[in-house]
């Protein structure tokens, strides 16, 4: 073997080896932005219920007074996410905003009159419209977290997400307790 064929060797390798790392790299990006886009399509979804509840939470006050137990719980997880710096706490205070919902509308079950008014049904039959938009939009955030997180995890390119700064992003799941059934007692 001559010099030249092993220079031309190794700059075959290095061009191999470049082109591999750029692929890696243009492929973490763009898992990087389906993930954001995501991301914000459940946000969009999250804010709109944000702007919903104080409508609903006032619909239901006019009707059931004595539950401002189950009023206030639903303002303190509204609020609860205002002041949440990370992802992982919002999607924690989020669904205790569900949670709190949930008791809510077991609550309005007991008020014939609440159930029978129209702008409680007009509000509530957005919101459920909204939590169906909310699911579909999860589900995507989910899917582009999982196609992410595996990007990101797999060898050879953690060798180099883990140098870019690449880390997991969190799922969007419910908590433990939105699965309970939900308890009224009068």
């Amino acid at each position: 073997m001559t010099t030249t064929s092993v220079l031309v060797g190794i700059a075959v390798v290095a061009a191999l080896l470049l082109l591999w790392g750029i692929k890696v790299y243009n492929g973490l990006v763009h898992r990087f932005n389906l993930k954001a886009e995501a991301w914000s399509g459940v946000d969009v979804q999250l804010r709109r219920r944000f702007d919903l509840v104080p409508n609903l939470v006032e619909t239901v006050k006019g009707y059931a007074s004595h539950e401002q137990g189950t009023l206030q719980k639903v303002v303190e997880a509204r609020s609860a996410i205002s002041s949440t710096t990370t992802q992982d706490a919002r999607i924690d205070a989020e669904n205790a905003l569900s949670s709190t919902l949930r008791s809510l509308f077991a609550v309005a079950e007991a008020y014939p009159e609440l159930k029978a008014n129209s702008n409680f049904a007009q509000l509530q039959s957005e919101l459920s419209s909204l939590e169906n938009e909310l699911q579909l939009a999860r589900r995507y955030y989910n899917g582009a977290v999982r196609e992410f997180n595996s990007a990101i995890q797999v060898f050879p390119s953690i060798l180099i997400s883990r140098r870019l700064g690449y880390e997991e992003a969190p799922f969007f799941s419910t908590d433990e307790e939105s699965k309970e059934p939900v308890k009224v007692t009068f």
